[in-house]
């Protein structure tokens, strides 16, 4: 008489006491890709829309070509804000003298000029609550926040408020995004529409 063999449970890491830290991000085993830490815990990332995977190319090559020499554009990048946190913002501009080599994992929240989230379904309340408390907190002087309305692309800029150290709402973008900081942008935002989208009179 065989016996089927009993399927195999999925093994979840068991955090220990106080949550994980920042340095086990990089010796934690199979942890999936752009795994982020928030308040010691794991956050896993969700499948990405076209939406998402489109706006945070378009800001990546955009502001690359637009950066002064001295600053650097990484995507998808983890920072140390603390111990227990360390997220991953989809896009950040960051002093290039922090770059040592091509073997670093993350960079700290003090070299980083500017943080940008593309909002996802899963990830709307972090990104419009958790984070930008977070990195107002870690003195990040600017933070954009990408949303998808109706398909098309909304940028809402903050920046940091020195007296209260808090974020205030510096523009919000449809079309068309014109600032002067970090470093003068104008971006054609109707460039992050698949091009059929941007046809269509409806």
């Amino acid at each position: 008489m065989s016996i089927e063999p009993e399927a195999s449970e999925p093994r979840w890491a068991v955090p220990p006491e106080g949550g994980w830290t920042a340095d086990d991000l990089d010796t934690l085993p199979n942890l999936p890709p752009h795994t982020e830490l928030i308040d010691g815990g794991l956050v896993f990332v969700s499948p990405q829309t076209l939406f998402h995977t489109r706006a945070v190319d378009f800001f990546n090559w955009q502001l690359q070509s637009l950066a002064p020499p001295e600053l650097e554009v990484v995507r998808e990048f983890t920072i140390d804000i603390d111990r227990y946190n360390r997220p991953e913002p989809d896009v950040i501009v960051i002093g290039g003298d922090v770059i040592q080599d091509s073997n670093q994992t993350r960079f700290p929240a003090e070299s980083v000029r500017l943080a940008i989230e593309v909002v996802s379904p899963e990830s709307r309340s972090r990104d419009r609550e958790t984070k930008p408390v977070k990195y107002a907190r870690a003195r990040i002087p600017h933070y954009w926040r990408v949303e998808n309305h109706d398909g098309r692309a909304v940028v809402y800029v903050f920046e940091l408020e020195p007296a209260t150290g808090a974020y205030t709402s510096t523009g919000i973008f449809h079309d068309r995004m014109k600032a002067s900081v970090p470093f003068p942008v104008d971006l054609d935002l109707t460039a992050i529409t698949p091009r059929r989208r941007a046809a269509d009179p409806q």
